[in-house]
Order: structure tokens, then sequence, then C-alpha cells
């Protein structure tokens, strides 16, 4: 069976407020997978589908442009 990697990609610009799953960790769809803060508001960004977290991009406090990729997960 063969397995796709899918980026999950900022939604906005901002900094990396906390990252809330770790690698080789199960997520679903609809996951919150990490929050990014912009203007004093945080923003959740969620799994698109399920799998497995493969790669974790970035660090809590770093700064991200928009559409930067996040992470990855695998799917089936």
């Amino acid at each position: 069976m063969q397995k796709n990697v899918e980026d999950v990609l900022a939604p906005l610009s901002g900094a990396v407020w906390k990252i809330t799953v770790a690698v080789d960790e199960a997520v679903e769809e609809d996951d919150e997978v990490l929050i990014i803060e912009a203007m004093k508001m945080e923003t959740p960004v969620f799994a698109p589908g399920d799998g497995k977290v493969k790669e974790i991009y970035v660090s809590e406090g770093e700064q991200v442009e928009e559409d930067q990729p996040l992470l990855s997960i695998e799917t089936a």
C-alpha cells in the first residue's frame, strides 16, 4: 500500500504559539496540530486528513509566512 505525505501549510503569517502534536503521533481529520498567533489572536491549524505526523518543520516561537509548510502528515 502506497503512503502519501501531505504538507500542512500556514493559513496566515504569524508566530507559532504552540505545537500540539509530536512526530509519529496519529491524527484524525480536523485534529488541531498547532496554533499560530498573529495580532494577539490565536488561530488553530487543523490536520487535513487522517494519518501520522511524519515531520515538524517549525518550532514554537518561530515566525512563519502564509503558505509556509509547517509539518507533514503521512496518510495511507
